[in-house]
């Protein structure tokens, strides 16, 4: 009779690989040949022109929901079902990461975290534009920043509020439940049962979900951004509070674009340049005094009403 594997008997590294090639192949891959097929209809053109835009889709309008579709379903298929049928083969429980009760205080603290975080690290922001490499490196990153911005500002003009709630689902929602699935639920979890140091853990995990949007001109800040998303999951020991999170940043960014495209407020989201030092300080100041109420707050928690629902596969990351 073939043995089981068992949760501890396969080397967190090797999960860990497994995870990001599949769930690069999916997300780069499969899922985006799966949306593009199922744009295709809706195309006004045969698919040998609708092939053709591909190349340059900037320059066809009716490429955007396309390209929003394919977006859709490389992260739909790659960061959420890949890595669920990835985890079953280890014999990993999924259901485990999202259990446990939700509180209306951490919910409401994670949402005035990551809108007052924004402040703070807009100082990062604009510090990480202005970084410098050496010449041969410089080219090339800039020109994939640029690539990458170009796509990004055609995307998200919007031409409809039927497209902005497209976006949502595209670049929050979707996003926000796959990501936090990947780089919280798994990687984070498999490099702290390797290394029993959480905050290796959660920075190195934070690091790689910035490394894999390939913007070098915004690592820092989404690293931060990680590893706050990071430290939300292992001191609640629930998923949800890191893809709300996620959400929230994401979303915020989608409306608040919206709505300066439309005129209705003066603040450009996209605008690179730091807040003021005293609104930067402030904004840490409460960050951090937030990010201490919502630890206390699970700290507070008895076993039966947390721990007990967050234990899973031996390797729970609630001491």
């Amino acid at each position: 009779m073939e043995q089981e594997i068992g949760p501890r008997t396969v080397h967190p590294a090797i999960v860990i690989i497994v995870m990001l090639v599949a769930v690069m192949l999916g997300f780069q891959v499969i899922g985006p040949m799966i949306g593009f097929f199922v744009a295709l209809p809706l195309y006004p053109g045969s698919l040998m022109e609708m092939t053709e835009s591909l190349k340059e889709p900037m320059k066809d309008p009716e490429m955007k929901n396309t390209l929003y579709l394919m977006q859709g379903f490389g992260t739909f298929f790659g960061l959420i079902l890949v890595p669920l049928y990835v985890l079953a083969k280890f014999h990993r429980s999924a259901s485990t990461l999202f259990k446990g009760p939700m509180y209306i205080q951490p919910v409401v603290l994670v949402v005035g975290i990551v809108m007052i975080f924004m402040m703070v690290n807009s100082m990062f922001i604009e510090w990480n534009q202005n970084i410098t490499f050496p010449e041969s490196i410089e080219k090339w990153a800039r020109g994939t920043e640029e690539q990458l911005a170009e796509l990004t500002k055609y995307l998200t003009k919007f031409d409809s509020g039927g497209q902005v709630a497209l976006a949502l689902v595209v670049i929050a929602i979707l996003p926000a439940i796959g990501e936090e699935l990947v780089f919280r639920g798994i990687i984070q979890r498999e490099f702290y049962r390797g290394t029993n140091n959480i905050h290796v853990a959660i920075w190195v995990s934070a690091a790689i979900f910035s490394a894999i949007h390939v913007q070098f001109y915004g690592f820092v800040p989404r690293m931060l951004l990680g590893a706050l998303f990071g430290y939300l999951y292992y001191w609640s020991g629930n998923l949800w509070m890191p893809i709300l999170a996620h959400f929230i940043n994401n979303g915020f960014t989608v409306v608040a674009m919206y709505l300066y495209q439309r005129g209705t407020v003066e603040m450009d989201i996209e605008d690179a340049k730091a807040a003021p030092w005293s609104a930067v300080l402030t904004s840490a100041v409460i960050t951090v005094a937030l990010l201490y109420l919502f630890k206390k707050f699970y700290e507070k928690r008895t076993p039966a009403d947390f721990v007990n629902n967050t234990n899973s596969d031996n390797a729970t990351l609630i001491q």
